[in-house]
């Protein structure tokens, strides 16, 4: 098999394993998927991770509010999100460091802990969508609108709970030092939680307090360090049309007119599907003879092998 630079975004399951998870039970997840990733590189392939931190960075601003005083004032957000980078990639590297020595594999991981660039005028700014944190009762929602100013949305009967912006991913400021680990055969872990996003201002980048979706993000650095392939894992081994009805259809192969003809059809599920969509169009559209795959953590290795998943191909290469 010809070398090849993949860029794999993992999923939440890839390191939470479920309600009250400890920090022992979050190392072990990450050394079940250190297993699968390093199949893949024993292939040979370049490999940079991205990963999720949504119930990592709530756990963190919730210790941050709890524990806040005049003498111990929280964190921001953006700092939790870097707090939750450290941490995850920690357990990253720990995990793979462990399944390299067992396997052989004579390779390093590295954690680059990314800043991501958003535009302080995106349109998001003004339209909160992302929940993150705790869920709280009407009345402390109210307090915490009142007095702290936030965007407060009831989930699904289980409570209120803070929505912050989600703006569009526009530039990574490591992306030389992730482009430099790359090609001194690293295994890099970066933009996790979609990144920390930052604003440039009078020659800073400014911390802002917003979410980037990980997979736009994971998309932009795969575009931005030339990759061959971008591989989102998810829940599921393929992309399905009529998910969960008796005309359920899986897809083993899309072109970029055809996917975005089932996106715009609504066969994917704002804050499900329709992300990982959209980041696999936009990149297998950002240069001739790039794809996508999206698939299982399970399913990964044989992904890459094209022997699973959903893959998504720019017209150009369906034809070649």
């Amino acid at each position: 098999m010809t070398k090849q630079k993949v860029v794999i975004a993992l999923g939440g399951n890839a390191i939470q394993t479920g309600n009250g998870a400890t920090a022992e039970d979050q190392k072990n997840a990450c050394y079940q998927t250190a297993k699968q990733l390093a199949h893949i590189s024993k292939l040979g392939h370049d490999i940079v991770i991205t990963h999720g931190n949504g119930p990592q960075v709530g756990n963190i601003v919730l210790q941050q509010q709890l524990n806040q005083s005049e003498k111990l004032p929280a964190m921001p957000l953006d700092t939790c999100g870097a707090m939750s980078q450290g941490m995850i990639g920690y357990w990253l590297q720990n995990a793979l460091y462990e399944v390299f020595q067992q396997e052989g594999i004579n390779r390093t991981a590295a954690t680059t802990v990314t800043q991501v660039v958003v535009d302080q005028n995106d349109p998001a700014f003004q339209h909160p969508t992302k929940p993150i944190g705790s869920f709280y009762d009407e009345a402390e929602a109210k307090e915490l609108m009142e007095i702290k100013g936030y965007t407060m949305k009831e989930d699904a009967g289980r409570g209120y709970r803070r929505l912050v912006p989600s703006p569009k991913p526009l530039d990574i400021i490591e992306k030389d030092m992730i482009q430099f680990l790359v090609d001194h055969k690293f295994v890099v872990i970066a933009g996790g939680g979609g990144g920390i996003p930052v604003a440039k201002h009078e020659g800073k980048l400014i911390g802002v307090e917003a979410v980037i979706d990980k997979d736009l993000t994971t998309e932009k650095i795969a575009e931005l360090i030339d990759a061959d392939t971008l591989l989102i894992l998810t829940a599921v081994e393929k992309i399905f049309l009529h998910f969960g009805s008796p005309q359920q259809q899986d897809l083993e192969q899309l072109t970029y007119e055809e996917a975005v003809t089932y996106k715009e059809q609504g066969h994917f599920a704002p804050g499900s599907m329709l992300p990982k969509v959209e980041a696999a169009l936009a990149f297998v559209n950002s240069k001739p003879g790039r794809k996508a795959i999206i698939t299982s953590l399970d399913k990964a290795y044989d992904a890459v092998l094209g022997k699973a998943g959903t893959t998504i191909l720019s017209k150009e290469a369906c034809l070649s």
